[in-house]
């Protein structure tokens, strides 16, 4: 059966993931700034709401920026590592550059270091590398377990031929995963043109707006589904991702 990783920002959002199928989310904040580390409450909630039912990859992202840390950044990422495998994550998604868009294996070793006993997502800082094929040999001799790209586009769709050479090249020592714009309309056509088995999406469908005073002119949203509707993730959407045909 298909496989399903869902990108969750509440507690909500996991509750349907696990109700759908899915067999992990990625736990983050602020998605529409392509994600960050998300609060300790929101850590602890979600692995306490959900234990038992899938694994819980945390997003480790001090900021919205590049994908290359400072040192101070550097060690907020380790301390928020340690902070998951107390947490009673499973695993967490990860990865630095330098300012030349090359693996940082200095800075990456200390994060698979710091997360040792725990699942590695190499997140996608991956697609700004200049040179995928090396990345994904630096980013497996460090230990990662699965990669998460677009096969460097905008969206995976476009990026399948890409992520189809590196499940190759991967040859089973780490998961390719597709990610960005795979919805239930396009995901068995990535899975026919790349040939992998694992899956990343939001999941997301309309649902109405409960908030009676909502001025999206003030810049508080990111993007809605229309007026009166926010995107939240859906259990029959993950539903549909994993029967698509």
């Amino acid at each position: 059966m298909r496989k399903i990783e869902v990108c969750c920002t509440s507690v909500e959002d996991a509750l349907q993931a696990a109700e759908g199928g899915a067999i992990r989310i990625e736990l983050c904040s602020a998605l529409g700034g392509g994600g960050v580390t998300p609060s300790t409450g929101l850590i602890l909630s979600v692995v306490k709401s959900v234990a038992g039912a899938l694994d819980v990859n945390v997003l480790i992202r001090p900021n919205d920026g590049a994908f290359n840390y400072s040192p101070s950044e550097i060690r907020v990422i380790l301390e928020d590592i340690g902070f998951c495998r107390r947490a009673g994550v499973s695993g967490v998604v990860v990865g630095a550059l330098t300012p030349d868009g090359d693996i940082d294996i200095e800075a990456c070793r200390a994060m698979v270091n710091a997360a040792s006993g725990m699942k590695l997502t190499f997140h996608r800082a991956f697609d700004v590398c200049p040179d995928p094929s090396g990345a994904l040999e630096q980013i497996a001799g460090l230990g990662f377990d699965h990669i998460l790209t677009s096969g460097q586009r905008a969206k995976a769709i476009d990026g399948a031929a890409l992520i189809g050479e590196l499940v190759e090249q991967a040859s089973g020592r780490l998961v390719v995963m597709p990610g960005s714009g795979v919805n239930p309309s396009n995901i068995a056509e990535i899975e026919r043109l790349t040939g992998a088995s694992e899956f990343h999406s939001t999941a997301r469908k309309p649902v109405p707006e409960i908030c009676r005073r909502h001025v999206p002119e003030l810049g508080f949203d990111e993007p809605s589904a229309g007026p009166g509707l926010v995107l939240r993730t859906s259990a029959d959407v993950v539903r549909e991702l994993i029967d698509a045909q």
